[in-house]
């Protein structure tokens, strides 16, 4: 098992997974309002796709993390880094991504994660480059996008894991460079959290 990371920001843990966040997991992926612009999971998906993103973490060091909020709640939802799918035409790649659970939206959770994200990306794993995408209706994730610097691609694309036909197959595409990205930090961005190894 590789050496994992743990991130920590002012208000926020990013952590290996625990087996009880499924619970809390499987309830946020029951949300409509949270999967508006997703694939909505059964039960069973959700425990699966929470074993595959710890399985991530425990084989890289880095992944999608789970998110714990101290003094607030145990388990909020996940945000991280992680490998892009292969079908995706930008691929090979890393991408950035978060989900949260409703209740702890609009406390800015997302924005102060994923920084914490990309200074890990960029700074420990030495990546060049990060995207980020979404169906091109979801604006409030578009909008962390452009909190977090990343430039949106001129056209859009049809993602091949959305059926044909779907409202939610078109899906656009953000990215940011690491000298971009420096610049952000060097400048107005807030900084993210700092990394520290944990077992």
């Amino acid at each position: 098992m590789s050496l994992s990371i743990e991130v920590e920001t002012p208000r926020l843990v990013l952590r290996q997974w625990r087996g009880a966040d499924r619970q809390p997991f499987a309830a946020l992926n029951a949300d409509p309002l949270v999967t508006e612009y997703l694939l909505p999971l059964t039960g069973p998906e959700s425990d699966a796709l929470a074993d595959r993103l710890a399985a991530g973490i425990d084989e890289h060091g880095w992944g999608f993390w789970a998110v714990e909020a101290p003094g607030v709640a145990p388990f909020i939802g996940f945000v991280g880094i992680k490998s892009l799918p292969p079908a995706l035409p930008f691929a090979p790649g890393v991408e950035i991504g978060w989900r949260l659970a409703r209740p702890h939206w609009g406390k800015g959770y997302a924005s102060e994660a994923a920084r914490a994200a990309l200074k890990v990306g960029f700074e420990q794993v030495g990546l060049d480059e990060i995207v980020a995408f979404t169906a091109t209706g979801n604006l409030r994730s578009r909008a962390v996008m452009e909190r977090l610097g990343m430039a949106a691609d001129p056209d859009p694309f049809d993602h091949p894991a959305v059926p044909e036909g779907s409202p939610l197959r078109l899906h656009v595409l953000y990215r940011i460079g690491r000298q971009d990205w420096r610049g952000l930090e060097n400048g107005d961005a807030a900084p993210g959290g700092t990394p520290v190894a944990a077992a």
